[in-house]
Order: structure tokens, then sequence, then C-alpha cells
């Protein structure tokens, strides 16, 4: 495989590479090593107790086993849980639960993953470790350590929540002292007042903006925060129309407006091989997917010029 930096484009692992482990957990970082990236992406907020964890959504109910450990509580939420009970649950199976679904029945993100990948990328003995009760949430320390241990870059994004998050920047941004990985680090959300908290407290980690779509005046807004990268969403009516209709050729000067003032730009979640190579061809710093082997071989393909 041609390596990443020799184009100087990010090979990021959304999650982890969560198409071949279950997301947001210490498999699927280690997974991203093993598929060639350069980068991991994860999702962290704050545990009842303020400890730091690795987790996307609100609440516990996807992605764990909360029902079946704590039956009769009002609400799953993350943050309605202390570390020591969040330690308790099961992060695995249900992926695994996934796998045994016909592709129509799984999730989005993962119907497009063939037999082929799952027989290259998710071995017998993998399935039966996810499957184990063994795999757990992690918290932001220990997804760091791991990081440095495999010299992986990160991309850590800042979680809101409805109830409010005191204390979330304060927290994220000790435990990375805490791991010196400050220049490994690169701080996303789309709360952007939390990248402004960021910015006010160290003018060392990168941040960059997250967002949906384009947003107006990007290289203006993007200067105001301080930021060093604009994280956007793949391009709404590619499957439809790629980028040669009128909204594709708009998406790409935008791209183009923000490289060219300096800004790198990360496109998610693009699990699509030719939307890859046609995001490479505009110029774009990171590519962030569920399937890092498809990155790969875009890149590779881009750089020999045979896509």
């Amino acid at each position: 495989m041609v390596p990443t930096a020799s184009i100087n484009v990010l090979n990021i692992a959304h999650r982890g590479a969560r198409a071949y482990a279950p997301e947001n957990t210490l498999v699927a970082f280690a997974k991203a090593k093993a598929l060639g990236c350069d980068m991991f992406e994860m999702d962290v907020r704050l545990a009842k107790d303020g400890i730091v964890v690795v987790y996307h959504d609100d609440d516990l109910v996807r992605c764990t086993d909360a029902k079946t450990k704590f039956p009769g509580r009002s609400r799953y939420d993350v943050a309605d849980f202390t570390h020591s009970e969040l330690s308790r649950l099961d992060a695995g199976s249900w992926y695994i639960a996934q796998l045994k679904l016909s592709r129509e029945e799984r999730l989005p993100f993962l119907q497009t993953l063939s037999d082929g990948e799952i027989a290259d990328f998710v071995s017998v003995s993998e399935r039966e470790h996810y499957a184990s009760g063994n795999i757990k949430i992690p918290t932001l320390t220990e997804t760091l350590s791991l990081a440095k241990e495999l010299n992986l870059k990160v991309n850590i994004e800042l979680k809101s929540h409805p109830d409010g998050h005191p204390g979330l920047v304060e927290a994220v941004l000790k435990d990375v002292q805490t791991t010196q990985l400050a220049d490994q680090v690169l701080i996303s959300s789309f709360d952007h007042a939390l990248l402004q908290q960021v910015r006010q407290q160290t003018s060392r980690i990168a941040i960059a903006v997250l967002t949906e779509g384009p947003i107006k005046a990007p290289v203006a807004y993007l200067r105001t925060l301080k930021a060093n990268a604009y994280n956007i969403g793949c391009h709404k009516d590619y499957k439809r129309h790629g980028f040669g209709g009128l909204s594709g050729k708009r998406y790409l000067t935008h791209i183009d407006e923000v490289r060219n003032a300096g800004f790198d730009v990360n496109v998610w979640t693009c699990n699509d091989p030719q939307e890859m190579v046609d995001l490479l061809a505009a110029g774009v710093t990171g590519l962030i997917s569920d399937y890092p082997n498809r990155v790969g071989d875009a890149i590779k393909s881009f750089a020999q010029g045979t896509c």
C-alpha cells in the first residue's frame, strides 16, 4: 500500500475502524492501526462522576447491554452513569449481532459491508472476542495511551449534552496534557462554543470546525475561531449526481476556497470508493471513513493514476 503521507492525505478511521470492530472501543482503534490509518476519530462525553469516556450516542441503548445490567432505570444517558457503572457494560456484542443480520437489516453504515471484507478483516477469533462481554467503554486516558503506543494521531470530537456540558473541555485538555499528546490531537465539535473554550485555554492543540455541510463565509469563520481545520460532511447529493451537478460543483468550490486559505479539510463519513477518489482529486487533506481499507485503496489508485 502506498503510504498515506506520500500524497499528504490522512486516512482517518471513523470511531475507530467501526465497520470491522465495535465502534469507539480500544479494539476498533487498534484495528485502525492494522488497516494503515494515520489517525482515528472518536467521541467523548462526561460520565456522572466527571471522568471522560469514549462513546458517541447520548444514551447507552444501541451499543451496550445497559438495560440488561441496570433494569428499571428511567433514562440510560451516559451522563447518568458513573465510570464504575459504565465499566460493567458489554460494548461489543451488539456489533456481532449486526453481522448476523442480512445486509438490509443492519445499521446503514454496515449495509455495504461485504462478505469478503468480513472474511478479510474480522477473524473468527476477533468475532469471539467481540461477543465475549469483555469489550468495554474506554476512558479518554486509556484511549490516548493506546494512541501513543500505536503512534496514531487522534481526532477527539466533543459531544454536547441536552443538559449541558460543564467541565468537558477542562477534563479533556487535562487528559491530553497528562498523556503528553497535544501535538497528535485534533479537537472537533458541532458545538462551536466548545471549540472557543478550547482555544481560550490553549493555542497549542489544533481544532476543527465540524459541520454537516457548507457554512457561509467559511474562511472568515475559521479565522474568527482560530481553527486549524474544517471537518465537513460528505456532499449529500453525491449518490444521485456525483460532483457533476450544480450543487456538487458548489461543494467542490467551497472546499477549494477553504484549502486555498490554508486550512485543512477532512470529509466525513466517506464510505463510497468513487467519492473518495473524487475528494482526493479535489484536494482534501483527510478522509474520515468507517472503511479505512477502502480509503487506502483509493489513495493507492489516486497516487498511481489508475483511478
